[in-house]
């Protein structure tokens, strides 16, 4: 096949290298884009969308069960739904496929070449890629690596038949009879919380002393709470030694060293992601690391000139939309922009039942450093919360005590995931408390929550 030479070569098609590759595209870059499996990544085909049908599926189930059982307010009955989850995953797969075509298709409207195969480095400048018709090898002047991550397997339950990742929860035909869920973290949670919504007796195996660690217990009592009233089952500082001879039995060592059994038909596997740095030739470079990840600087410059990375393979938040953001910057830097990673927050959200919000400091972190004002306002005072029968959850506010400028602001409650875009932008733009609770807010919506909670940390509040 013949050699291409472009001035652009993105590895990796996921949220941050097509992003990446379509901005440069945009930009009249001569570039080259790499993917060994689909466009998109893991986000796109086997994480946050797949797994947000799914929980919208398992919401609506469980609502008209709710409704079906005649324990409800409103006085609907309706008679008892049933679950043919075939069908939810072929949904779900029909909207994978749609987002997969629409990423292609972006990608050739900003004329960016797609190179389909396993990619390997020569050296810092070239790349072969094994492709279904060849070899072929692709010479750059730059190269962004986006190689993304992929589930932690752990070594005495290795993927494969009953034990599964988060990929394999998400093609499930049937609803298990018990599922064991390894790790309280944000995909353990809302994959199991989905599974137990549509019938599934689920048991959460988690090493800490806490679900959701990462998460102060303010923030996740109300988390807490729904698990327990959908049965879900929590184990706390225990740890998954492996299976049974017989199989289809979860051995755990508790807290105290005694062992326990738990039955399962499937056992899902959500103890982290790490980088993906193996099977591309990282060994014929010579880059810095930090830990097991890619080491970068404020611009995504690795060690080697002309090398940039970007995403999941730098490390921690392991977020889609700071790859997007980071990839956006890379492709404006090649094209001469002075460019630098300046963000001030990036927002953090579990699509747990209820949903959690975090953007910037929490009220401990900000307190190491600064006097602070703290202001909190609960949903249970929230008009549009009362409406939707769900008044669980909160608001919660941290500036500083001076100056009043905002450094965190975190929710839990129904649907924060969508405040999440005001939370940030007030922390970007500087926003001090009284900025938010001069904007006026519209009603009856949640949102009002995050001005009350600024008017109560001036101590102005009106509705509490």
């Amino acid at each position: 096949m013949k050699d291409i030479s472009c001035k652009l070569l993105v590895i990796g098609a996921g949220p941050g290298g097509y992003v990446c590759a379509i901005r440069a595209g945009q930009l009249g870059i001569d570039t080259v884009i790499v993917e060994a499996k689909k466009a998109g990544g893991t986000c796109l085909n086997v994480g946050c969308i797949p797994s947000k049908a799914l929980i919208h599926a398992a919401e609506e189930y469980d609502r008209i069960a709710h409704l079906a059982s005649g324990r409800n307010a409103l006085g609907i009955r309706t008679t008892k739904p049933e679950i043919d989850l075939s069908r939810t995953v072929a949904w779900k797969d029909t909207i994978v496929g749609r987002l997969n075509n629409g990423v292609v298709g972006l990608l050739k409207r900003a004329k960016v070449k797609m190179v389909q195969g396993q990619a390997r480095f020569r050296d810092g400048k070239t790349v072969e890629v094994e492709t279904e018709t060849g070899r072929q090898v692709i010479r750059a002047e730059t190269v962004v690596i986006a190689t993304g991550s992929a589930p932690v397997e752990l070594p005495g339950l290795p993927f494969g038949g009953a034990v599964i990742s988060s990929t394999e929860a998400l093609s499930l035909t049937e609803v298990p009879e018990r599922l064991a869920v390894i790790g309280g973290g944000y995909i353990g949670l809302e994959l199991g919380t989905a599974l137990a919504k549509l019938g599934a007796k689920v048991t959460v195996v988690e090493a800490q002393e806490r679900i959701l660690p990462q998460y102060d217990v303010e923030l996740t009592r109300p988390v807490s709470k729904k698990l327990q009233a959908l049965g879900i089952d929590v184990m706390t500082g225990a740890k998954a030694k492996g299976l049974a001879r017989a199989g289809g039995t979860l051995l755990v060592e508790t807290e105290s060293g005694s062992e326990v059994s738990i039955a399962a038909d499937r056992i899902l596997v959500t103890v982290g992601r790490r980088p993906v740095t193996q099977g591309w030739g990282m060994e014929e470079l010579v880059l810095d690391m930090d830990g097991p990840f890619i080491r970068i600087d404020e611009t995504c410059r690795t060690s080697m000139r002309g090398i940039y990375a970007i995403g999941d393979v730098t490390g921690e938040p392991m977020l889609a939309h700071r790859a997007m953001s980071q990839g956006e910057m890379v492709a404006e830097i090649v094209a001469g922009h002075r460019r630098v990673w300046d963000k001030q927050a990036i927002p953090a959200v579990c699509f747990t039942d209820p949903e959690i919000v975090s953007v910037g400091m929490s009220p401990d972190e900000a307190q190491k450093t600064v006097d602070t004002r703290v202001g909190h306002f609960p949903f249970s005072a929230n008009g549009r919360a009362m409406t939707m029968l769900n008044e669980d959850g909160f608001v919660r506010v941290v500036a500083r005590a001076d100056n009043h400028l905002v450094l965190g602001i975190q929710a839990v409650g129904q649907g924060v995931a969508e405040l999440s875009a005001a939370f940030s932008l007030a922390i970007e733009m500087g926003a001090r408390l009284e900025d938010v609770a001069g904007t006026v807010h519209a009603h009856p919506t949640r949102s009002e929550a995050f001005q009350e909670a600024a008017l109560k940390a001036l101590g102005l509040a009106l509705h509490s």
